[in-house]
């Protein structure tokens, strides 16, 4: 299906990869992996046909339609979310249009033996049968089905696609591309702004609907769940692995050990070789061997052993204050917006030590509650703080609020008070920001350093509740298993507002559900949430 061939990019002098070659086949689901900076986005655009590589090209069959969805992106603000869904179907809309007048044009003329008109009808044929041959769709119930799987209320519909936040924007561009059934669909980050049930229907999609896919994601859950293949970028050349994320990374260490024993040997025989030479270089009966073992060095092509990214985030959150048994209480809290009710009559009590998730569509009140919690709205009811509480917030757009003139040694030095400030310098290096890095302005940043800077700022005051609201977004795999760990390991309470299954695999005992206006508390860790949603729904749709 597509083809590309000794692709080669440079990047302010350096060389990002060289000379790569691969092909991409119908139903082939392939993750692309390597660590940050390796090429990953570049390759992808590339693919997609909005960038030119230096060297190399891409190639595919005439007609095969090739979507590209980026991690940032513009939607038309003058549109419906409807409206700007149906643009999915505009060139077969045009290519409607175009018959209808050929067609009418047909009706007019009367040259039936000239060469124009054998053209036209030739014209014709050759639109309608690509028309034709293209599957049938029903469009608006296409478009309603897609943006209900995506999260969309029938009621946003007919809402200005200007009211939505980027990442809701980011859903209807997919929903765009999932329409246009495209041959093959190049998505970076597709899930950083889904919910769980949003993420579980793009799966089912992807597995069973489409063509072929390449994807660019944290979300190990996820990668392993749709993908069947991995290409590796590393070093300025990829490694392809028929297989799925978590047993590529088995088969990559597997690699590397070998890498490692075959450098070991070519080493032990380099420096024997080498103290033979030293050891006989003036001895004249050892002339012609000393010249041969120092032709065979000569010759020797070095074992190279694949990078590893050894920066190191160094994570552990300081032992929490002892807070009252139960941090946080509600009674009949609720909370509207104007008409709309997000939710009500929310009771529970988190005990001292728990770690919990809420989790549910966007718009369900999750971050509402969190908010609430933190003093920064009004609700109904009543919400109380136990003894002695100190709370530690992540809040979903922390990274963004950072103020981006100043540096990272700045943002940290400017709000750290008390011993912690002889120790800047070790947690900028812990948290992978040491040397020159701390000289960095915010606003040169990518997403997950900026991230990491907003989580070490919650490392300078302890605190027995952590709230953090989508803290893996823009993170890479390595650093949410580091991050999980710390949580793991912290003596607190924790509530965590995540779409990532595999960060709340092992970290949550409890998940308190948003939807349908409500807040419902489950026993169950994530996982077993799950499995117990899927049975509701089967008994929902039998009691149908």
């Amino acid at each position: 299906m597509l083809s590309a061939d000794s692709l080669t990019v440079e990047f302010n002098g350096k060389t990002l990869f060289q000379d790569i070659s691969f092909v991409i086949n119908e139903k082939d689901r392939i993750a692309l992996m390597g660590k940050n900076g390796a090429g990953k986005s570049t390759l992808l655009k590339i693919l997609a046909g909005t960038r030119e590589p230096n060297k190399g090209k891409v190639s595919y069959p005439k007609g095969t339609v090739v979507a590209y969805l980026p991690q940032h992106l513009l939607t038309n603000d003058t549109r419906t979310v409807f409206e700007e869904t149906t643009q999915a179907f505009l060139e077969i809309h045009e290519m409607e249009r175009e018959i209808a007048a050929l067609n009418e044009e047909l009706s007019t003329r009367t040259d039936y033996e000239s060469d124009s008109y054998m053209e036209l009808i030739e014209q014709v044929s050759a639109l309608s049968e690509h028309f034709y041959s293209i599957e049938e769709i029903n469009y608006d119930a296409d478009i309603e089905k897609t943006l209900l799987g995506l999260g969309f209320s029938r009621d946003d519909f007919q809402r200005n696609t200007s009211e939505f936040s980027g990442g809701w924007r980011m859903r209807i561009e997919l929903a765009k591309i999932l329409l246009r059934r495209p041959d093959i669909i190049l998505l970076d980050e597709p899930t950083n702004h889904l919910d769980i049930e949003s993420i579980q229907w793009l799966e089912e999609f992807l597995v069973n609907s489409a063509k072929a896919v390449v994807v660019i994601s944290h979300d190990r859950a996820f990668v392993d769940n749709i993908t069947t293949r991995t290409i590796e970028v590393t070093m300025g050349r990829i490694y392809d692995y028929k297989a799925k994320y978590s047993h590529y990374l088995e088969l990559r260490k597997e690699r590397r050990e070998q890498q490692q024993k075959h450098y070991d040997e070519q080493q032990k025989i380099i420096a024997e070789n080498m103290e033979f030479i030293e050891r006989f270089k003036g001895t004249y009966s050892k002339t012609l061997q000393v010249q041969s073992r120092v032709k065979m060095l000569e010759k020797i092509v070095p074992v190279e052993i694949d990078e590893e990214d050894t920066s190191r985030l160094r994570l552990k959150f300081p032992p929490s204050p002892r807070s009252g048994n139960y941090p946080v209480s509600a009674d009949m809290v609720g909370k509207s917006y104007g008409n709309k009710r997000i939710y009500q009559h929310a009771n529970f009590m988190i005990e001292r030590g728990e770690k919990i998730a809420f989790v549910g569509k966007n718009g369900e009140g999750k971050s509402t509650l969190v908010k609430s919690i933190m003093g920064e709205i009004d609700f109904e009811g009543k919400l109380t703080l136990g003894h002695n509480v100190k709370i530690g917030y992540f809040a979903q757009n922390q990274a963004s609020l950072l103020d981006e003139n100043l540096t990272v040694f700045q943002t940290i030095d400017d709000i750290a008070v008390g011993e912690i400030r002889n120790k800047i310098k070790d947690l900028l290096g812990a948290f992978m920001f040491g040397g020159d890095e701390s000289f960095k302005k915010v606003k040169i940043l990518s997403g997950g350093e900026r991230t990491r800077l907003a989580l070490l700022k919650l490392l300078l005051e302890p605190v027995n509740l952590l709230i953090l609201d989508e803290p893996t977004n823009h993170l890479d795999m390595r650093t949410k298993d580091i991050l999980k760990q710390a949580l793991i390991e912290y003596d607190g309470t924790l509530i965590v507002v995540s779409h990532d299954r595999d960060f709340l695999d092992g970290l949550v005992t409890k998940v308190y559900e948003f939807g349908n206006g409500k807040v419902t508390e489950h026993l169950e860790d994530i996982y077993g949430f799950l499995a117990k949603k899927k049975m509701e729904n089967l008994k929902e749709i039998e009691r149908k």
